[in-house]
């Protein structure tokens, strides 16, 4: 069969599977790239989390230097009660900053709301 002798309805049927075909192998390399990204991801979650833990060992042990450092002009007891009330002190100012950041998100995505509110009585106004 030529290409004169295709009719309009087998023509638009072919461009129909070709078009379906390139979204298909498009999805298809989308899936395979996520995967590798997800992959790297995962990698580099890993070194983090690794990193996060060796650095709270550090401070551990830089906090028990501090209180070593104390024990040497004062009592041991006196330096480890230093270095807790100071510990504590910038844990609740940590905590409050974080507590007054949060009630600052809102959780109503507000402007949405507000055009989704406009686009339905537009859609009202035109199907009167």
């Amino acid at each position: 069969m030529s290409a004169v002798d295709r009719s309009f309805s087998d023509i638009l049927q072919s461009i129909v599977r070709n078009v379906q075909e390139i979204v298909r192998s498009e999805v298809r390399l989308a899936k395979i790239e996520i995967r590798e990204e997800a992959v790297k991801a995962k990698s580099a979650s890993l070194f983090l989390g690794t990193g996060a833990v060796i650095a709270i060992f550090a401070i551990l042990f830089l906090l028990l230097t501090i209180i070593y450092a104390l024990a040497l002009v004062i009592p041991i007891w006196a330096a480890a009660l230093i270095v807790g009330v100071a510990l504590a002190v910038t844990a609740s100012m940590m905590f409050m900053a974080g507590v007054r950041r949060f009630k600052q998100i809102h959780a109503t995505p507000e402007r949405t709301v507000e055009s989704v509110k406009e686009n339905l009585v537009w859609a009202k106004q035109h199907t009167k």
